[in-house]
């Protein structure tokens, strides 16, 4: 694990030489192609170095982070024509590679929280330095705070941990002997903001509509998940508390994910409608992983990786739209079939997997989070159905009122996709459709 690590410590000056840029990133994908080979896949920990080692659950979502990363510099090749800090930028792209590595990576759950820290503050300074609208220091405001509020106590729960258990290693971590509601509070209300659960959401729609497209590729595609992965360690700990308290996050989560998808449909933005998207995708993650069921984590695994890709992909489809109009309104980006014809393929595709269309991994993931839940409780099924309903009905509703209809009277040329943006959005398309047909590894990681 050292070993990729240190490849990423020393690209990280090539960054700032002069016309680096698709060095740095073609030598990222040669490094998440060696990652790749270095297959783990088993519950335990292999590849073990100094302080890292990687599951399955590890190796997937490094994985994710390397691919999504590698992206973002694909994507964000405006960066580059208007030589804007691209340098500074490709800097900070790596070190975000680099703190993700190494949270997905360590097996010491106090290092795993500083790691899950420190991923805030590039991301912070993507949106400070890139983003478009003034608004930006507010959504950077709100992303700091909300997470920083819910994490402190998180650091307590752990050092209350280390008291009891004197170790943080992953897996001599054992279960509480009774259940706790305050300790369990602790542990886990960093991970719901992060996620973020119903109620602690509103930064996360702020700061995707602020973000540049790198931004929110790497906030949609692998930051959501950081809570996703620290709940599916955590809950090793919690197992008592859990079976206790749970049911009031599984209620939230659901009740939610169906508000949010009617917040959906009344959106005129394209990229708010898809950051709402995502906040009602890991609504449905959460009431996976807090039924503490396989099935459960094994959908809840699955559906984070899916929408990661998935998401990651819709953002850089608005971010096109975006580049060529000026404008992310749904009012002006209508009909858009007329002027981008290839395009409407690919909004197709995405909007497709983003409602769990097969042949997706969100169709996989989705059959086994609705198999969780019905067998958690047979009342979950009402908000299931509609949760289900709505997800198809904003997607069809993004897909169709900006693919059809008559064009904006503003708009009088046709423009194509650069070879760039098409191989952008099939790499992101192709692994969401082809892991469907090798998807043992994805539901064998308990």
């Amino acid at each position: 694990m050292l070993k990729i690590l240190l490849t990423l410590i020393f690209l990280t000056p090539l960054c700032f030489m002069q016309g680096m840029w698709w060095m740095v990133q073609c030598m990222l994908f040669m490094v998440a192609f060696f990652f790749m080979f270095s297959t783990v896949f088993s519950s335990f920990f292999g590849n073990l170095s100094y302080f890292f080692g990687c599951d399955v659950l590890s190796f997937g979502l490094i994985l994710l982070s390397f691919w999504i990363c590698v992206l973002m510099m694909t994507a964000s090749e405006s960066v580059l024509r208007a030589k804007a800090y691209q340098g500074f930028f490709l800097g900070m792209v790596m070190v975000l590679l680099i703190l993700l590595y190494c949270t997905f990576s360590v097996t010491n759950l106090f290092m795993f929280y500083l790691f899950f820290e420190s991923s805030l503050i590039p991301t912070l300074f993507l949106i400070l330095g890139w983003g478009y609208q003034p608004e930006r220091l507010q959504a950077g405001v709100y992303l700091l705070f909300y997470t920083l509020l819910a994490s402190l106590p998180l650091l307590v729960g752990i050092f209350c941990l280390y008291g009891g258990e004197h170790s943080l290693y992953f897996p001599l971590l054992v279960g509480e002997s009774s259940s706790q509601l305050l300790f369990y509070l602790c542990m886990i209300m960093a991970f719901l903001v992060k996620m973020p659960m119903f109620l602690v959401h509103l930064w996360l729609p702020k700061a995707h509509v602020e973000a540049p497209v790198s931004g929110s590729m790497i906030l949609a595609g692998v930051l959501l998940k950081l809570g996703g992965y620290g709940l599916l360690r955590v809950f090793k700990v919690l197992v008592l508390s859990g079976l206790a308290f749970n049911f009031v996050w599984v209620g939230v989560s659901l009740v939610g994910g169906v508000l949010i998808s009617l917040v959906c449909l009344r959106q005129t933005d394209l990229k708010a409608l898809i950051a709402y998207s995502s906040v009602a995708h890991m609504g449905i993650v959460l009431g996976g992983i807090m039924t503490m069921t396989y099935w459960g984590f094994c959908g809840s695994f699955t559906l984070m990786i899916a929408h990661g890709l998935c998401s990651s992909g819709l953002f850089c489809l608005a971010n096109i739209c975006y580049e060529r109009l000026g404008s992310r309104s749904l009012f002006i980006n209508k009909g858009m079939m007329n002027f981008m014809p290839s395009m409407a393929l690919w909004w197709f595709l995405l909007s497709s997997c983003n409602m769990a269309a097969p042949p997706s991994l969100n169709l996989l993931s989705e059959i086994s989070l609705l198999n969780s839940l019905v067998g958690w409780s047979w009342v979950s099924m009402v908000m299931l159905s509609l949760l289900s309903f709505f997800s198809a009905a904003y997607t069809l509703y993004l897909y169709s009122y900006s693919q059809h209809g008559k064009i904006y009277s503003g708009v009088y040329a046709c423009a194509m996709g650069y070879t760039r943006e098409y191989l952008l959005l099939f790499l992101h398309w192709v692994p969401l459709n082809l892991l469907i047909l090798k998807s043992e590894p994805l539901v064998l990681w308990l």
